[in-house]
Formats: structure tokens, C-alpha cells, sequence
């Protein structure tokens, strides 16, 4: 005798897809918010906006096209290369900023899709 799926098991991974992105979109909602909570993360979303009115010129790369060096953004946050680089870890996770590496240094801008996306997302869900 050959023995049948219980009655719905076929529809069940499609519910674990849905709830799986669905999870995804939550857990990634709170990491924005979480990212956003901060003044000094704000703050460096905001100089990010517009890099040459807010920064100076930088040796390696271009700060619109290839962002802000992590050092010129914690010199002008006014704290310690780790401090900032722990900001800015939590907004790149966020997807909220892009990193590049250029010789030894990283450069960060703003991820403006993604920033659009978790935008969105808030209206959405708030």
C-alpha cells in the first residue's frame, strides 16, 4: 500500500517560503530601525547625502563615486576610527551604505535603492 501525503502537506513549502520572506523582511525592517536609532548614524546618512559639500578631498578615491573614507567620517564625527567603524558596520548591515576597498582604507556611501526600499518597507509595516 502506498502511502499519501497528509492532507495540506503540499502547499507547505510554499507556506515556508512565504514565511521565510516574510521573516526576512521583518528581521531586516528591524535592523534598519535599529541602524536608525542612533544621532551620530543619522548624522553620517545625512553628510553621506551630499560628500563634497561635507568632507574634504581624500587621497584615494572619489568621494561621490566611490565614497567617504572611514577616517575622514570619524574625524569629522569626532571620535575613534573603531567607534566609527562600528557605526558604520551597523548601517552597511542594515544595507543602508555601500563599502569599497581602495588599497587599505574603505570608502562608504549611501545605498539609495535600499534606502528607498527600507522607506517603503516602514510606511508599509508603521
Amino acid at each position: 500500500m502506498i502511502s499519501r501525503p497528509a492532507c495540506g502537506s503540499q502547499l507547505a513549502p510554499h507556506l515556508l517560503l512565504y514565511l521565510g520572506s516574510w521573516l526576512i523582511v521583518y528581521m531586516k525592517t528591524e535592523f534598519v530601525l535599529r541602524a536608525l536609532a542612533n544621532e551620530r548614524r543619522l548624522q553620517i546618512l545625512d553628510w553621506l547625502k551630499h560628500p563634497r559639500k561635507h568632507f574634504r578631498p581624500q587621497v584615494d578615491g572619489d568621494l561621490v563615486e566611490d565614497g567617504v573614507c572611514g577616517v575622514l567620517i570619524a574625524e569629522k564625527l569626532g571620535v575613534s576610527q573603531p567607534t566609527a567603524s562600528e557605526h558604520l558596520k551597523i548601517l552597511r548591515e542594515a544595507g543602508l551604505l555601500k563599502a569599497k576597498r581602495i588599497k587599505q582604507w574603505t570608502f562608504y556611501k549611501r545605498d539609495e535603492a535600499q534606502i528607498k526600499n527600507a522607506k517603503h518597507t516602514i510606511v508599509r509595516r508603521v
